[in-house]
């Protein structure tokens, strides 16, 4: 009977509660993290079912898989995506909670789960959801830093949300004061950055690191220029990587560089998925319109069909509308501008803008128009000779704001400073009451300028010009780069 008691004791199935939990990032992990980060989801999706499979007691695989759902969400922001996906958090949470807390992974993803949900919970407009979530992800990571102080994927993290608590915009600053929260823009990168050179392409969760960078240097570093370097570098390689053209594209465009957006996102038409992500329409239709390609309505109006969320919907009917204007298809235009009414959330500041205007009801100049639309994807010599066509005495005011504004950023990228600040100082004195973002937006550039000369007081009076203005279109945009530049030149 003895042989028969051993044999029972052991074959019986073990209780889950009996086995080891672990976070190891096996390579079979290694490849499913660097196949979300290319929005290859579905592979991503595969090989992480095999690796639990293999080990179903490694925390890292349910930690990776919780990829899929918030890139999916923050690309195509789908509701219905979102209540079927929803429900996951909590559940890879609760697997989380059985790790072995003496493992410095374990805080770490438990902090990065909460972060990512952060994201998501801005993406739908739910604030103060993201914000209690962002809280619990900070305090995970401090304290995991006490812990662990030279655990280098901390940086990750902590170094992107001391980045961001930084430059808080006033309109959310009392989160970050009941919430304790204080961060610092330069530090925050400067960890970030020091992760990213210890590392190489093989260090656990540094893309990511890399994404976050190329971002916080653009938006709160003003470093656009070592940025724009950098993606056009083989260290960031496009070649079947739809994350990355995204990136690269999206930078371009806010870099003004149409023509490069537009290769970029053709490129990217050879990849396998490219689409299941209808935002891709959108950035190939706003590259098109800066080149003012009426060819643009198309991929606009693909976006709005396959396009599941709201995000960006308000704008891109705001930019039919103006395309129809361009043409001369007057009631087309009224059409989209009734959309714009519609259609859509006023979550971003685009789509905000957008509302604003189909509210008044009034277009721009077709020349005012015309040089914004080409300025703005780098085409400043044939915006130039737009504006000097035009009598400004003849303009309305708002119209006459905007082509001040205009010259003023033309002359700034075409390295004319004396004249760059007298149009940008006399669309402040006329636009600084004004809901435009015209006059901000001059005090933001200017700022800008000076701190790349090395004027410091003049930087800081300007970043504090900007931010006495209120009430503005991209309010939330423009005092989050005043403030980091406040916070560059104080620390």
């Amino acid at each position: 009977m003895r042989w028969l008691l051993l044999l029972f004791l052991v074959f019986i199935p073990r209780p889950a509660n009996c086995q080891q939990y672990v976070y190891e990032y096996s390579p079979l992990c290694s490849k499913a993290y660097e196949q979300y980060m290319s929005l290859n989801l579905s592979a991503g999706n595969a090989t992480i079912r095999q690796e639990l499979v293999n080990n179903p007691y490694n925390l890292m695989a349910t930690y990776l898989a919780d990829y899929e759902d918030c890139l999916l969400l923050l690309m195509n922001g789908d509701k219905r995506d979102y209540q079927q996906r929803e429900n996951h958090f909590d559940e890879r949470l609760e697997l989380l909670e059985k790790g072995n807390e003496h493992s410095p992974w374990h805080r770490l993803c438990k902090a990065g789960l909460y972060f990512h949900w952060a994201l998501v919970h801005i993406r739908f407009g739910e604030n103060l959801q993201a914000a209690t979530t962002f809280r619990r992800s900070f305090l995970l990571l401090k304290e995991n830093a006490k812990l662990f102080p030279d655990f280098p994927q901390n940086h990750i993290f902590l170094g992107t949300e001391e980045a961001v608590v930084g430059t808080v915009p006033d309109n959310y600053q009392w989160l970050a004061s009941i919430f304790g929260m204080k961060g610092d823009v330069k530090k925050g990168v400067t960890k970030l950055t020091r992760f990213i050179n210890s590392g190489n392409d093989q260090t656990p969760l540094r893309t990511e690191a890399i994404i976050f960078q190329i971002y916080l240097k653009f938006y709160l570093l003003s470093q656009q220029e070592e940025v724009w370097n950098f993606v056009n570098s083989s260290r960031f390689s496009t070649n079947n990587n739809l994350f990355h053209s995204f990136v690269k594209a999206n930078i371009a465009l806010n870099f003004r560089k149409a023509d490069i957006a537009l290769q970029t996102l053709q490129n990217a038409l050879q990849i396998a998925d490219y689409n299941k992500y209808p935002i891709l329409d959108f950035e190939t239709g706003t590259a098109l319109l800066h080149k003012l390609d009426y060819d643009a309505a198309t991929y606009f109006l693909r976006f709005l069909t396959r396009f599941k969320g709201n995000f960006f919907v308000k704008d891109a009917y705001q930019k039919l509308s103006f395309l129809s204007y361009l043409q001369k298809n007057i009631s087309q235009a009224a059409y989209y501008r009734q959309q714009v009414l519609k259609q859509g959330s006023k979550i971003v500041d685009a789509d905000k803008q957008a509302m604003r205007f189909a509210e008044a009801n009034i277009y721009p100049a077709t020349a005012i128009l015309e040089a914004r639309l080409l300025s703005d994807g780098g085409y400043y010599q044939i915006a130039l000779q737009k504006l000097l066509d035009i009598d400004a005495n003849k303009l309305s005011l708002v119209d006459r704001l905007e082509y001040y504004f205009r010259l003023g950023r033309i002359y700034d990228e075409l390295n004319n400073d004396s004249k760059s600040i007298q149009f940008y100082t006399t669309t402040i004195q006329y636009g600084r009451s004004r809901p435009e973002h015209f006059a901000a937006r001059s005090a933001l550039q200017m700022g800008m300028m000076y701190e790349r000369k090395g004027k410091k007081s003049d930087a800081l009076r300007c970043y504090n010009e900007c931010l006495s203005m209120r009430g503005h279109d991209f309010q939330a945009n423009i005092d989050q780069q005043a403030k980091a530049g406040l916070n560059r030149l104080l620390q």
